[in-house]
Parts: structure tokens; sequence; C-alpha cells
């Protein structure tokens, strides 16, 4: 099983000033105890769910370049990407350079996205559901043809929302065939049919129940298109609270062992989740010590 670590906030002590120290400490930390993977939000405000519109939140692409020069292993990512925030080849460019700049160690990360509210709060088009499933598959493809070979395919590309004359990506990615693509979604009609056409894996969230219908729905989408269900590695986002007494609400690392391992029985391959107060060493160094080694042979 791979272990990735989200870090979906950045209200921590001592304000925005010392934002940079506590995440470098943060992701050095989860590079040195063996979490394979790190990702960010790519949010501009922060979300429901986890904190006040007003607290900090900062761009997602930026943060990962500040993530890659503290670590030396762990792969970086969104988790996901909003389609409609940048440009299809923007997108593209962006996750390369990550690529290139870490030494090989980029995700790309994608989604429809949901956030309306965010978007039109900061003067961002927000197109219809519709028009945004689409603009993703243009988007999936394009990177495709940028990641293929030396220097991109160099084509033509015409969408019905994307026009290019010369899909040239030069420098090309480290990461051969191409940057790993997870598209992040449970949907079942499109999201995941799109995972099967195009990605590399597929990132779900719920109890294990959940996530093994979603996985079972890819399956059969994979089936459709003559896709090997094998080669897409099925990841799930969660969140703990982890504490050594598992008291105020909080979990001991022997139950998020046994809730992991549920998760892998339903077929994750990859769970990715946050951890509350994730600023506080003493978490995750229990992480790596009492939940990080459990789970590395199931």
């Amino acid at each position: 099983m791979k272990l990735g670590l989200q870090i979906p906030s950045f209200t921590w002590p001592d304000g925005p000033e010392a934002i940079a120290g506590h995440l470098g400490r943060i992701v050095r930390t989860a590079d040195d105890i063996g979490f394979d993977s790190i990702w960010v939000m790519d949010h501009l405000i922060q979300i429901r769910g986890v904190g006040k519109p007003t607290e900090p939140m900062l761009e997602g692409w930026t943060t990962l370049g500040w993530i890659a020069a503290n670590t030396r292993r762990a792969r970086l990512g969104l988790l996901v990407g909003a389609v409609p925030y940048r440009q299809p080849a923007v997108w593209i460019k962006a996750a390369t350079a990550l690529d290139v700049l870490s030494g090989g160690r980029a995700w790309f990360g994608i989604g429809a996205a949901w956030n309306q509210e965010e978007a039109e709060s900061l003067g961002i088009p927000f197109p219809p559901l519709a028009e945004r499933f689409e603009l993703l598959e243009e988007t999936l493809q394009i990177a495709h043809a940028m990641w293929d070979g030396e220097r991109g395919s160099e084509g033509r590309f015409e969408g019905r929302h994307v026009r290019a004359t010369r899909l040239l990506n030069s420098p090309q990615s480290l990461s051969r065939p191409r940057v790993p693509i997870m598209v992040g979604g449970g949907g079942e009609r499109r999201t995941l049919r799109l995972v099967a056409r195009y990605a590399d894996a597929a990132n779900v969230f719920g109890a294990p129940e959940a996530i093994a219908r979603k996985y079972r729905i890819l399956e059969e989408h994979c089936a459709a298109v003559g896709r090997d269900f094998d080669e897409i590695e099925r990841t799930t986002l969660q969140s703990v609270a982890i504490s050594p007494d598992g008291g105020h609400g909080t979990e001991t690392a022997a139950q998020i062992v046994n809730h992991f391992g549920e998760l892998g029985d339903a077929g994750a391959q990859h769970i990715i989740f946050s951890v509350r107060s994730v600023h506080d060493p003493a978490l995750l160094e229990l992480v790596g010590r009492d939940v990080i080694p459990q789970l590395r042979d199931l």
C-alpha cells in the first residue's frame, strides 16, 4: 500500500510569515518518514469543511515548487486541479516544469471542478458542468499529445473548446511515458469513463463500501474501452485525527491502521490523507513510527 499526505490548510501558528517555515518542516518530515506522495489542493480560497474563507490558502503550483525544493523522494501533485482555472497547455507545462525541477516526481491531478462560488468571487470563468467535462477531456487529450515523444506530438489540435497549432513541449517531462495522470472524482458516468480512457490513477473518497463500488464501475468502464483495469492506480482521499491515546475525537494509530486495512480490502492501493494539526511535529512522528510501517505489506 502507498501512502500520501494531503495538506489542505495553512492556518498555523505565528501568521503568514511562518507558513514557509512550517511547510518546509512538514514536508521534509513527511519525506523522511516514508510518505510516497505529498499533495495540496487547487483552491484559492479556503473551502468549507476545512476552514473559514478568510483563512490562508496558497496557490497550488507555486506551493508544489516550494515543496519540491524541500523534499527528495515523494511524488508531488495537486489533489486535484480545477480544469477551468488554467488553459490546457498551461496545465501541461506547469506539471512538466514541476517534474523536471523535482527530478521526475510530479503527478498531474485534474478534475472537472466544483467550487463555483470561489471562481465567481475571484472573477474566474466557470462554465456549466457539461462544458467543464468537455474541457477536461480535451485537456487530457492534449496531455497525452504534449507528453508524447521527445518534444510532444508537435501536431495541431482541433477541439470544441481548444484549438492549438503546435503541441510542442520542451523540455519534455522526466517521467516516462508521461507524468502520471490522476483524474479526481467518483462520477460514475463521466468521470470514471475519463479515467478508463486517459488516466493512470483514479481518486475517490468515502467509506470502504463506497469506494469498492466506484472501483467496480471503473473496471466496467475499462472493459468497455479495452483497457487493463490493473494499469490504473486506485487511490482514495481520507482524513485522520491521530493522537497517542485516541482522546478528544481522535483515533489511535492502531485504529487508523485497521481502517486503512479495510480500505485496502475494498481495493485501495494508495491512501492519501490529511492529518489534523499536521504542524505538530509529534503527530507526523507518530504516523511514521506506528502507522506507515504497519501498512507497507498490505
